[in-house]
């Protein structure tokens, strides 16, 4: 790749799991106004949604992580929690009785380590919440697990409520790059729950894995990517470290002289990029691969797929309701977020109200912009408005002046090289951004 091009746009930039991103958040609804924004996203004859169940909880700190979580060997923290969660969702119930009606596609457990709970009680989790819902036919029941801490118990365990996809944290299989991440996790560890998934009928298995980690070299990940593909995950998702030591004060356990940047940090993601391409594995979106027998893939073909706070989904719901400490719900018109403080989520919830903490009310222009970027996220162009095309023309021009963008009209495409720069092009449709940059550190790089 042009060394040149990474560095001039190696700038920090969003990620955009949402638009506005979170930090251009402005207008936030009270806890009224965002129940009558659930409300109206499930009035439709056929509506369906999805949801979120957010598990804090870590045995041990991971130092690259930007999550929410806490960590805790005290397992404890179970009961109340779940006692938590359960008493939000019956919030949501006795607010909004018709959503116990409307058809439930996916459910995704995120963390933290959402196999933290016992078997007994991520039993209990799911019989409390999916027993009031009208559960669709065929969902997409997904989560995310830790080799270290999962049985073939809590596998069991998923399956019998309708799980079959499952993402594993892996991170990179480099001794060295896993002591400074406080990550140690055998090949044999991740072997066996991905084995254990499979042979229990999990019909797509993702790998998590970071370019971009401390001390990370191009033979080390070579070397994981060699072990990856050995299990043949159906999906990798190949993400860049986002070093934000501002926000999470564990990163500065290394030093930025341990990081790969620019240049060398982006010949990581091109060197996972051609092996996976050489095994049959299709880029999609931002730092995302599938098999072409994956749904992710099929859905990719068939222009449904979706991006959200979850990353990249199968299908688009008219609601994401998202449950727990920190979690955060989207309304196609509003966002929601819970408290971010444990106990404090806790304590609200138990006391029969709903956690809220903030969100962002969507203007008409937030609506315009978030589509159009949703589009050059998931299928690498877009149609714009003329007037909007005219403007983003002016804005972009440097960029196809490089060749990483062409435009047919008012169609803006994103060229084969211009793949490695979604994030920047998307800047190019983020009003609130251009109108007010942030004047501290917000974002992660670009490249």
């Amino acid at each position: 790749m042009d060394s040149r091009l990474i560095a001039k746009y190696d700038i920090p930039a969003p990620r955009y799991t949402s638009y506005p991103t979170v930090p251009y958040w402005s207008d936030s609804p009270t806890t009224s106004e965002w129940l009558e924004h659930v409300r109206n996203s499930i009035s439709g004859e056929n509506a369906s949604f999805a949801m979120y169940l957010h598990i804090p909880f870590c045995e041990t700190l991971c130092t690259f992580c930007g999550c929410n979580t806490s960590i805790t060997k005290n397992h404890s923290v179970e009961n109340p929690y779940i006692e938590a969660v359960t008493s939000e969702f019956n919030h949501y119930i006795a607010e909004i009785p018709e959503l116990s009606k409307v058809e439930l596609k996916e459910l995704h457990l995120g963390g933290g380590t959402p196999t933290y709970l016992s078997e007994a009680n991520l039993k209990l989790l799911l019989g409390n919440i999916l027993s009031r819902l009208n559960v669709s036919r065929h969902p997409e029941f997904s989560i995310e697990v830790n080799p270290r801490r999962t049985r073939k118990t809590h596998l069991e365990v998923l399956r019998e409520f309708g799980f079959t996809r499952i993402s594993l944290g892996v991170q990179d299989f480099d001794q060295e790059v896993q002591r400074l991440i406080n990550r140690n996790q055998t090949f044999d560890e991740t072997k066996a729950t991905t084995d254990d998934a499979r042979s229990l009928g999990f019909n797509s298995v993702n790998f998590d894995l970071i370019y971009g980690l401390p001390r990370q070299t191009k033979e080390s990940v070579r070397k994981t990517i060699a072990q990856t593909l050995e299990l043949r995950p159906d999906r990798i998702a190949f993400y860049s470290y986002a070093h934000v030591p501002w926000i999470k004060a564990a990163q500065r356990l290394f030093t930025e002289e341990d990081l790969p940047r620019g240049e060398e940090k982006r010949a990581l993601y091109e060197i996972g990029r051609e092996l996976f391409e050489k095994n049959g594995y299709a880029e999609i979106g931002m730092d995302h691969f599938a098999l072409k027998t994956d749904g992710l893939w099929k859905s990719h073909e068939r222009g449904h797929l979706h991006r959200n706070f979850m990353g990249y989904t199968e299908n688009r719901t008219d609601l994401l309701l998202g449950l727990g400490v920190s979690a955060i719900s989207d309304s196609g018109t509003c966002f929601h977020q819970n408290e971010k403080i444990l106990k404090k989520y806790e304590k609200k919830t138990m006391a029969g109200e709903f956690a809220t903490l903030r969100g962002h009310k969507l203007s008409g222009e937030d609506i315009q912009q978030r589509n159009s970027i949703l589009d050059l996220s998931t299928k690498w162009e877009v149609t714009l408005a003329p007037d909007i095309a005219e403007i983003v023309k002016n804005y972009l021009k440097v960029l196809e002046e490089d060749s990483l963008i062409r435009w047919e009209g008012v169609k803006l495409i994103i060229t084969e090289s211009g793949k490695p720069f979604l994030r920047n092009i998307c800047m190019g449709l983020d009003f609130k951004l251009r109108e007010h940059s942030p004047e501290m550190k917000v974002f992660s790089q670009a490249i």
